[in-house]
């Protein structure tokens, strides 16, 4: 049920599907992103969802790899839907207990653009909110969240409570989250989790949004530089 209290127009979001499979073969992790989707586009946010495996997206850490010897590399017009989004959520399966090596290339290639700087001198991905949803038929949805919001967080995103969840089915092989019978779309824990999650992820959003940011005090990349030490006291002045 949509909620009249709040609403959260001026947001945008955008899913990163994390599937080893391209489209439009069925990804279960499409299904729990739809429940997501569901709630935040209820509030009213524009949401967008990428299939990172659709795209050419080359493996480096640099914002753009035609510059260091890829013929082609779908990062740099991948990175403007990035930077165009106050949520991201990376969204993938687990495969031998880990993330999809599309989910660490995601990564890496956040990571590769996260020397660069806002018109505050901050970090690019400051004042930006992220979280994960997860999927799989084997244990390890927290290790998996774990490793993507420490990711998050490190590159500079804001992360709010409870910024996860997943579904997971019976351990070896079974039903996936989308199959018949598997329990997935009406397990409980998955859906209070998931809408847990898509609220935390507006209310922080919009709060960050609505304040201008991240203050700019004593994190501006662009000031240490320059000197700067922002009350950091310096050992040969003491």
């Amino acid at each position: 049920m949509a909620s009249t209290a709040y609403r959260y127009d001026d947001l945008s979001a955008l899913f990163i599907n994390c599937t080893l499979k391209r489209s439009p073969e069925v990804s279960n992790t499409e299904g729990l992103i739809e429940r997501s989707r569901q709630v935040m586009t209820g509030q009213g946010v524009t949401t967008t969802l990428v299939r990172a495996v659709d795209h050419d997206i080359a493996t480096g850490v640099w914002p753009d790899m035609t510059e260091h010897g890829w013929a082609s590399d779908a990062w740099p017009a991948l990175y403007e839907q990035v930077m165009a989004a106050d949520i991201l959520v990376l969204c993938g399966p687990i495969w031998l207990g880990d993330n999809s090596s599309v989910m660490k290339r995601v990564i890496e290639r956040l990571y590769g653009c996260s020397g660069l700087l806002n018109s505050e001198g901050q970090y690019a991905y400051y004042g930006r909110v992220g979280g994960c949803l997860v999927t799989g038929n084997e244990d390890g949805v927290k290790h998996c969240a774990m490793n993507v919001l420490y990711s998050l967080q490190h590159l500079g995103y804001t992360v709010p409570p409870q910024a996860d969840a997943g579904w997971i089915g019976e351990a070896g092989p079974g039903p996936s989250y989308l199959d018949p019978g598997s329990g997935g779309p009406e397990n409980d824990f998955t859906n209070r989790n998931t809408s847990f999650m898509a609220w935390n992820l507006m209310h922080l959003a919009a709060l960050i949004k609505r304040s201008g940011g991240i203050p700019a005090h004593g994190n501006q990349r662009s000031a240490w530089d320059a000197g700067c030490r922002s009350d950091f006291a310096n050992p040969e002045h003491r």
